[in-house]
């Protein structure tokens, strides 16, 4: 099963989003942050052998929508 983060941004901790807008070039989720939002989420995505998931094209440019909109502008 895909990760699909926008479906269940909601139910992620602050602190997991946060470090997902902190690291939106991240493309591969390290094996606790993956453990972490299973916890969260419910969702099992598929992982590879290290336990780690690659987040879809669909994940990445949401979490990269999310991390743009958290910069700070000057105006």
């Amino acid at each position: 099963m895909e990760m699909n983060i926008r479906d269940h941004w909601d139910k992620l901790s602050p602190e997991t989003q946060h470090w997902l807008i902190d690291n939106p070039g991240c493309v591969v989720l390290p094996r606790t942050l993956t453990e972490i939002i299973h916890k969260e989420t419910g969702i099992v995505p598929d992982a590879d052998q290290h336990s780690q998931v690659s987040l879809s094209p669909e994940d990445l440019n949401f979490i990269r929508a999310k991390a743009e909109e958290n910069t700070v502008r000057p105006t």
